[in-house]
């Protein structure tokens, strides 16, 4: 009796097991596809700080997946009231990050400046760079950030580079069983060359190396334009009137020193002309002698 009361009741139990595993299943979907992605959260980040960095003027660097060698390039113009002064704190934010200055060009009158710097920063501080360049003082007037894949040439080269290294061992383990001169010198002379195409191969790969390491920024800084309402006040400088007289006098003093050289040079023929003409007039005054 007991076994039967057991069978009955078995699929009843075994029903509700099933329906309480697939209850519990479909909870655990339902709060999987409430919870945010975390790929859509860093999209909308990204699509923010992007906005942010249109609203700057400036784009943000380029996404770059780190398994890629990339060369980083940003070309930078601004407007600044003082550009030397921008380009100084340039400058120091480039130095500040690890970078270096490549070329500095400063220009102009105190009231019309531009200067323009070439700089070097590491390729991992290449966005704290661009971040901390919106912050200068002045307008954005046009801004570029370029990338220059260079893996595949990368790769290859350090393919090239190991075949010569191991090309280098083989003819380094065939000297040592050479028997004669003769085979001594022809693989000498490869071995030579061989070591020659190593170094070129080493020296194109550190440039690489050095490029993708270090990224390069250059920002130009021209004067910003001042507004009619803005025009400086042209009082009375004493200085600048003490300037100006001393150079009228100078130019006068030049005026005059010219001119005694041409008179100088030029003065005698008018001199010889009146000459002449006083001996003609005595000759033609003297009177007649009569003939006898």
């Amino acid at each position: 009796m007991r076994r039967v009361v057991l069978l009955l009741l078995a699929p009843i139990f075994i029903a509700a097991c099933a329906g309480a595993t697939t209850q519990s299943a479909g909870s655990g979907s339902r709060t999987d596809l409430g919870a945010p992605a975390p790929a859509v959260d860093a999209v909308k980040s990204g699509s923010a700080a992007a906005g942010n960095a249109v609203q700057q003027g400036i784009p943000n660097p380029i996404v770059v997946n780190p398994d890629r060698s990339v060369i980083l390039t940003a070309n930078i113009a601004l407007r600044a009231k003082d550009p030397w002064a921008t380009s100084d704190r340039a400058q120091a934010i480039a130095t500040g990050l690890g970078g270096d200055v490549l070329m500095l060009n400063q220009s102009g009158t105190p009231d019309s400046r531009s200067a323009s710097v070439t700089m070097r920063v590491p390729s991992a501080r290449f966005g704290d760079a661009i971040n901390q360049l919106k912050q200068l003082d002045g307008e954005v007037v046009s801004s570029t950030v370029s990338g220059q894949d260079v893996t595949d040439q990368f790769v290859d080269l350090q393919a090239r580079l190991t075949a010569k290294q191991s090309e280098e061992q083989r003819y380094l383990a065939l000297i040592a069983r050479a028997s004669t001169i003769d085979e001594i010198l022809k693989i000498d002379a490869s071995l030579s060359n061989v070591r020659t195409q190593i170094e070129q191969l080493t020296g194109q790969i550190n440039s690489i190396k050095s490029r993708t390491d270090f990224s390069t920024i250059v920002l130009t800084v021209s004067p910003a334009a001042v507004l009619p309402g803005e025009q400086p006040s042209s009082g009375w400088d004493p200085a600048k009137t003490f300037t100006r007289a001393l150079a009228a006098l100078g130019t006068m003093l030049r005026v005059f020193a010219d001119f005694g050289i041409w008179l100088l040079v030029f003065g005698w023929i008018p001199l010889l002309a009146l000459a002449l003409v006083l001996v003609a007039t005595r000759v033609r005054s003297r009177p007649a002698t009569p003939v006898a």
